[in-house]
């Protein structure tokens, strides 16, 4: 046997392996630096396949209640029933140039805190005038975004009300939060002073639709399908709202007081069915003393007619609204 044959036909079985053996070291290498460059991609992937495994067998068994889908698959409004969580707009209506009684409020409504509940603290007024008004307003909008105004000229008994109510569905309602936006909605004056707490214990037995809440006028009355609810605050269900917006009889009755005008539209549009009297938790200030009023006490809901600061400390004093404050270093305060 010649050797040339011989080493002809072993040096080709050598060389084929040493070629799979390299070509495989390199795709290894390959491999795992793709690995390596994309373990970010590959984690997420993993845990979007692991999160749509887990979800799965709930919008399979469960697919006939619209609780087992996420909010955003759901195509109809879900019931205000099955809210555990109660929610409330209070709008105050007050002027633009009411600087510094804003942000008083602000912090009396700020250190609130109801438990099981949303309340929404809105300063409500129309139109703006002056320059310094588009300036200073806006500058309030950016730094706390709880200003509506209202396309209307400022008025107290010429339908500013009627453009509050008739406005907050075209505001607030839409396709993506819960509905309704809020299951009642409350006018108050810049004058009265809201315990939050207490306010949202007394509605969590109340039905949410067709409510009518406040202190019955005149005062010696305690029947609240006799005449309406006094304006230094009262409230009602979102569907009513959604009915002064739709309905003809409050466009057509718009001047005059403005709580008494709003008790008529509840009378005249058969609306209000439910109605609830706050009265005496809801009550004037103790001086003078009128037979609208009575003395401070701790079942309070609202106190009506602070005109003047030493009204307001005398009343926060009452309910101790600083108990809450920390001791600090910064700060002393007997």
């Amino acid at each position: 046997m010649k050797p040339s044959i011989i080493t002809n036909n072993v040096t080709p079985k050598h060389s084929n392996g040493k070629r799979f053996i390299i070509s495989c070291f390199f795709i290894i290498c390959f491999l795992c630096t793709l690995a390596s460059i994309n373990e970010i991609r590959y984690e997420s992937l993993l845990n979007l396949s692991k999160c749509a495994f887990s979800r799965a067998p709930s919008l399979v068994s469960n697919s006939s209640s619209l609780d087992s889908f996420p909010p955003s698959l759901r195509t109809i409004k879900s019931s205000p029933s099955s809210d555990d969580e109660i929610r409330v707009l209070v709008g105050i209506l007050t002027l633009p140039d009411q600087y510094h009684k804003r942000h008083f409020l602000r912090m009396i409504y700020g250190t609130q805190s109801p438990e099981g509940a949303r309340v929404d603290l809105k300063f409500v007024f129309c139109n703006l005038t002056k320059e310094d008004q588009k300036v200073l307003v806006a500058l309030e909008i950016m730094r706390y975004n709880d200003i509506i105004i209202l396309n209307c000229s400022e008025n107290m008994n010429k339908g500013k009300t009627y453009t509050y109510f008739s406005s907050l569905p075209s505001i607030f309602n839409n396709n993506e939060g819960p509905y309704p936006p809020y299951h009642y909605v409350l006018k108050a004056d810049d004058d009265t002073y809201f315990r939050l707490d207490n306010l949202v214990k007394s509605l969590r037995p109340l039905p949410r639709e067709d409510l009518y809440y406040g202190y019955v006028i005149p005062c010696p009355s305690m029947d609240p399908f006799v005449n309406y609810m006094s304006g230094m605050g009262y409230l009602v269900s979102w569907d009513i709202a959604e009915w002064i917006k739709e309905s003809d009889i409050p466009k057509a009755h718009l001047k005059g007081p403005e709580d008494k005008i709003f008790g008529n539209w509840m009378r005249n549009g058969h609306r209000g069915k439910n109605r609830f009297n706050a009265k005496w938790s809801m009550y004037n200030y103790p001086e003078p003393h009128t037979g609208c009023t009575h003395e401070l006490w701790p079942d309070t809901i609202a106190v009506h007619l602070l005109k003047t600061q030493e009204k307001w400390i005398k009343t926060l004093e009452y309910f101790n609204v600083t108990k809450n404050l920390q001791p600090s270093k910064m700060y002393h305060i007997p």
